[in-house]
């Protein structure tokens, strides 16, 4: 698992959970764009915006695109009811891409 980045993302108790489960390969639920998910998180930090996000795995759940399986990134900011779910994950998805060029800065990473 990657090592903990710069800090340059304040901490809440939503970033807290996003580390644990990406600590712990914990499966993580929130709702986003008005749909509920569950994903498998393998990146966190700050997007080419400047923007905390979150690239992953999506196991379950909607999508506004249509597309309600596979890779994501969210903005940590349009998160809702960010939740740990009890479900565990194995590692990183075979096609995870360590160096997401979606990202300026990683915090944590698998």
């Amino acid at each position: 698992m990657g090592a903990a980045g710069s800090g340059a993302i304040k901490a809440d108790a939503k970033t807290a959970a996003i580390a644990t489960a990406l600590r712990e390969r914990q499966l993580l639920a929130f709702v986003y764009d008005g749909q509920p998910r569950a994903v498998e998180p393998h990146i966190y930090g700050l997007s080419g915006s400047g923007r905390p996000a979150l690239s992953a795995y999506q196991v379950a759940g909607g999508s506004a695109s249509g597309e309600p399986l596979g890779w994501k990134l969210f903005h940590v900011s349009e998160m809702r009811q960010v939740k740990l779910l009890a479900a565990h994950f194995a590692g990183p998805r075979p096609d995870y891409n360590a160096r997401d060029k979606a990202f300026r800065s990683v915090e944590i990473a698998l």
